[in-house]
């Protein structure tokens, strides 16, 4: 990079920074903020606090390794007011290349060794691919093809860390917060959004999430739309198919409103109804180059109804698309 081009780079990280330092309370955290921002970008690998206290301050770094502990361990500041300038500062640039699309719900895991800091538990960890100890919190973004930008954030908390006193004491969780599954987390970040006036986009979310009935029939309720990955044991109503209605009434009681399913009346798992399909449901389709080839992949789209415990509801769910992949071989 050119030195025009590094003070002017310079110059926007400062002004990004002044931004940031206007929402964290107390003067006294300007600089150890600009520190660690500093580190953060400075250090390869992993960022933890004692490579980035030696890049930052090479001549003290034992000092500037407890302070920057401090800062972090102890900051007092609004994580909603900082997600919230970052938003106010970053949303105009990222619409400047095109309006947001989506919405991408998603969460991060955070491998860790001990016990102690909050959340940690033995539970599936994206960046190991599998359980593992570690910390996830559940995330919200808003995007387009340009960039993406994560405007709500929370840690979950498993039970164990919600129902144990001594643990939630030590680590100080205020009392108002209480166990929550991910989706719930999730659902409660998109109602906020939707709330807050965030330009809107089509939901998307992995089957960890979109797995859930609840949480898609909730995101409908909100008047948004999405694109929900499932598992393939996730049951549906295939074309032409669906609940029985409810009970003819017998003149006696209330009259029956539940949907209901016998034996021969079942809803199919939709690798099931996968198999199923002619061949001539499947179409080859290419979507965009890749690295080395062009993406190129084999779907079939069918209209079904979702069927998760269908039976304690009074009408039938809408039909939506199911979108299938599956590969040639």
């Amino acid at each position: 990079m050119s030195g025009r081009g590094t003070k002017t780079s310079e110059k926007r990280f400062e002004a990004y920074l002044e931004g940031l330092a206007s929402v964290i309370g107390h003067a006294d955290r300007k600089a150890p903020l600009r520190d660690y921002c500093v580190g953060l970008m400075a250090c390869g690998g992993r960022k933890s606090v004692e490579p980035m206290a030696a890049v930052t301050a090479p001549e003290r770094t034992a000092a500037q390794h407890q302070s920057l502990l401090h800062f972090i361990g102890s900051g007092a500041w609004s994580d909603e007011k900082v997600l919230g300038k970052v938003r106010e500062m970053v949303l105009p640039a990222i619409e400047r290349q095109g309006p947001i699309e989506a919405w991408i719900i998603d969460d991060t895991g955070f491998p860790k060794q001990g016990r102690h800091s909050v959340g940690v538990a033995r539970q599936y960890c994206g960046q190991l691919g599998k359980q593992d100890n570690c910390q996830v919190a559940v995330s919200l973004s808003i995007a387009n093809h340009h960039a993406s930008l994560p405007v709500a954030y929370r840690l979950y908390l498993p039970k164990e860390w919600t129902e144990g006193r001594d643990r939630r004491r030590k680590v100080g969780i205020p009392a108002e917060v209480g166990f929550q599954t991910k989706p719930e987390i999730a659902l409660e970040q998109l109602r906020w959004a939707c709330a807050s006036g965030l330009p809107r986009g089509v939901v998307l979310m992995d089957a960890g999430y979109g797995n859930n009935s609840d949480l898609r029939t909730e995101i409908t309720a909100l008047g948004l739309t999405y694109v929900a990955g499932l598992l393939s044991s996730t049951t549906v109503w295939a074309p032409g198919t669906g609940p029985l209605p409810p009970k003819p009434w017998s003149g006696r009681g209330r009259p029956p409103k539940l949907m209901r399913r016998n034996r021969q009346h079942q809803p199919a798992a939709v690798k099931a109804l996968a198999i199923g399909l002619p061949a001539q449901a499947w179409r080859t389709i290419t979507w965009r180059q890749g690295t080395n080839e062009k993406l190129t992949s084999r779907f079939a789209r069918v209209r079904v109804r979702a069927a998760h415990r269908d039976y304690w509801q009074t009408t039938r769910r809408a039909q939506e698309w199911l979108l299938i992949e599956w590969p040639k071989g």
